[in-house]
C-alpha cells in the first residue's frame, strides 16, 4: 500500500512538472524578439569595465566582450586572475587590476575615468551567508562604486549594468530575493538624475560558458532554455553589450527579464556582433 501511494505521488508530481513545462513552452512559441531601438547597433569605441569576471556570469561577460572587436578597451577589476583573464591579457585585449577593497576605489581611479560602461557581476550564493554580509556584497559594494564613478566622471553618459536575479522582490520570502530587490532600488536612487544609467538584469539559471560547463550544467540548461528559464553566460554578456549600445534609449531603472536577455542577445548577433562558440 505504501509503495503504491508513493508511486502515485511521484507520478502526480512528474505529471505536474510535464504539464507546467509544456504550457510554458507553448506560451513562448509565439513570443517575439524584443524590439531594439533603431540606432542601437553594436558600436565601435566602447570602453568597458568588468567587475567579477572570475565567476560564472562574469566569465561569460568577458568572453562576449573579447569576441567583439567593436569593444575597444576591456578593463577587468578582480581579486584574482582566471585563465580567460590571463589569455585576454596575453592577447592584448584585456587590462586587469587586482583590487581587494570594494568600498574604496581610489586605487582604480584610472578605470573610473576611462570606462563608459560597467558590467557588475560580483555576487555569491546566499547559502550560509548572513543578511548583513549578503547586503554588503550585493548592495554596498556596487553603490559605493557608483558614487565614486559619478565623482570621477560627472555629467557623462555612463551605463552601469547590474546582474540581479529572477524572483527578486521586496515582499519575497527568501532573504536573497528581498536583498536583491533592495539593491536594485538603492542603485536606481543613488544614480538619480546623474549621467549614470543603471540597468538591472534578472536572469534565471545562468549556464557557464562551454569550456567551463559540466554535463550536469548542460543538461539543466537544455531542459530550462526552451521555457525561457535559462541563459548562457555568454549570451547574458551579449545582451548587456546590446543594451549598452542602445545608449540613453534604455533609461535608468530599466529591468531586463530572462526572456528579453535571450532576445537581446539574439538581436545583437543578428546585427553583426562577432560569432564565437558558446
Amino acid at each position: 500500500m505504501a509503495k503504491r501511494m508513493l508511486k502515485n505521488i511521484l507520478a502526480a508530481f512528474f505529471g505536474f512538472i510535464v504539464v507546467v513545462y509544456v504550457a510554458q513552452w507553448l506560451m513562448n512559441l509565439g513570443r517575439e524578439l524584443p524590439r531594439m531601438p533603431a540606432t542601437s547597433e553594436p558600436v565601435s569605441g566602447t570602453r568597458l569595465a568588468i567587475f567579477g569576471a572570475t565567476g560564472t556570469a562574469g566569465d561569460g561577460l568577458l568572453k562576449a566582450a573579447i569576441s567583439d572587436p567593436r569593444v575597444e578597451e576591456i578593463h577587468v577589476v578582480t581579486r584574482r586572475l582566471s585563465p580567460r583573464i590571463e589569455a585576454g591579457i596575453e592577447s592584448g585585449r584585456v587590462e586587469a587590476t587586482i583590487h581587494l577593497d570594494y568600498m574604496d576605489y581610489s586605487a582604480v581611479r584610472d578605470v573610473l575615468e576611462r570606462a563608459d560602461a560597467v558590467f557588475w557581476a560580483i555576487g555569491k550564493s546566499a547559502f550560509g551567508m548572513d543578511e548583513a554580509t549578503y547586503r554588503r556584497l550585493h548592495l554596498d559594494f556596487p553603490r559605493r562604486f557608483i558614487i565614486e564613478w559619478m565623482g570621477a566622471r560627472p555629467g557623462r553618459d555612463l551605463s552601469f549594468h547590474y546582474i540581479s536575479s529572477n524572483g527578486a522582490g521586496p515582499e519575497a520570502r527568501s532573504m536573497w530575493a528581498r536583498e536583491k530587490a533592495r539593491a536594485e532600488r538603492a542603485l536606481f536612487e543613488t544614480a538619480g538624475e546623474s549621467g549614470v544609467r543603471v540597468i538591472v538584469y534578472r536572469p534565471d539559471y545562468i549556464a557557464p560558458t562551454r569550456e567551463q560547463s559540466s554535463l550536469g550544467d548542460e543538461l539543466l540548461y537544455r531542459f530550462l532554455a526552451p521555457i525561457n528559464s535559462a541563459v548562457r553566460a555568454t549570451d547574458l554578456g551579449r545582451a548587456m553589450l546590446a543594451v549598452s549600445a542602445g545608449g540613453d534609449r534604455f533609461r535608468s531603472g530599466t529591468i531586463v527579464e530572462n526572456a528579453d536577455i535571450v532576445g537581446y542577445s539574439t538581436v545583437y548577433r543578428e546585427r553583426g556582433a562577432a560569432e564565437e562558440p558558446l
